[in-house]
């Protein structure tokens, strides 16, 4: 529990060293006390420009990587699959198409978005599920049927915007992995739908753990397999639908944290989903605070980052098939 709580409070402070160093660093520069000063009295131009543009964008990459890692979390728990992750399993890419559509469709519905994206990701789950079931589920299968699933989704989101700008009609496009120009009205949506995923997640910390029991002897133990199966997926897709309507697509956050985690503070769900809430926030901060300052004043979003680390990762977990197999 020692070595637990030392980690707890070293991700902790890092995550608040990482957020004042990007606070303060950019385009507009101040010092740490000026931005308190600024932040306190309202009378500092420049930190009122941070307040607006930055801190919403530092907010929502902090809530994208919290919510992406346990939905990895979630879903590696659900699946029994340690390649789950809803950027690579098409999760994502579905509720980034449904978002697209729903929001240029019907644009004064703007803040029930994450709704509209969690039906496209449930979809998406259930295609995966269904399209993967050969005998049982194969965690080499699920992988390749659900990057099969993503690119489709991703096509069909790409093809839409094409038509509608053939047509001349702007819309949103919700499903580039940005996070530019985000307000603090983008912070309140997936704050709010964000924060109910992550509580729920809590709940169903000790459900998680009994899913690592055979099916009989969880029934045995007078459970609804099931029913839990069911809601805790739900959660799941909450959790990556709400990033994919505001950030976009971002893919590997919930493969590389829930890994990491496992090996620093074990399985219980109780300890591991709080965990990888905190260091998935710390990763995203930190990708898009290097991806806005390293080659500035350009840009590389943290998706791309994100697809630079996470790649090699997947490849190495791919390569451990021995293990793999065991679940097949």
């Amino acid at each position: 529990m020692k070595k637990t709580g030392i980690l707890f409070l070293t991700v902790s402070v890092l995550l608040v060293c990482v957020f004042i160093y990007s606070a303060i660093t950019g385009s507009i520069h101040v010092t740490p006390i000026e931005l308190l000063e600024g932040l306190i009295t309202g009378q500092h131009a420049q930190v009122e420009i941070i307040k607006d543009l930055r801190i919403p964008r530092m907010l929502i990459a902090m809530f994208t990587g919290a919510a992406l890692s346990v939905s990895g979390v979630l879903l590696q728990s659900v699946m029994r699959n340690p390649l789950a992750d809803a950027g690579v399993i098409g999760i994502s890419s579905g509720a980034s198409f449904f978002s697209l559509m729903a929001i240029t469709a019907l644009p004064q519905f703007y803040f029930y978005s994450p709704l509209f994206s969690v039906l496209g990701g449930a979809i998406a789950c259930f295609l995966v599920y269904v399209l993967s079931w050969k005998g049982g589920l194969s965690p080499i299968r699920m992988i390749l049927v659900g990057i099969a699933i993503n690119a489709m989704f991703t096509g069909m989101a790409e093809a839409f915007v094409t038509i509608c700008s053939y047509f001349n009609i702007t819309i949103n496009q919700s499903g580039q992995s940005n996070l530019t120009m985000k307000t603090w009205g983008d912070v309140r949506l997936i704050g709010v739908y964000g924060v109910v995923g992550l509580v729920v997640a809590l709940f169903f910390s000790r459900w998680c753990n009994l899913l690592a029991l055979q099916d009989k002897t969880a029934k045995n133990l007078g459970l609804r397999v099931t029913r839990m199966r069911l809601l805790i997926s739900i959660t799941a897709v909450l959790l990556a639908a709400v990033t994919a309507a505001v950030a976009g697509v971002i893919a590997f956050v919930g493969l590389l944290i829930p890994h990491i985690s496992r090996r620093l503070v074990g399985s219980d769900h109780r300890v591991l989903i709080p965990f990888s809430a905190l260091s998935g926030a710390l990763l995203i901060l930190t990708a898009d605070t290097l991806g806005r300052t390293l080659v500035a004043p350009n840009e590389i979003p943290a998706s791309t980052i994100m697809a630079v680390i996470g790649g090699p990762f997947l490849i190495f977990l791919l390569r451990r098939g021995d293990r793999l197999h065991g679940h097949s």
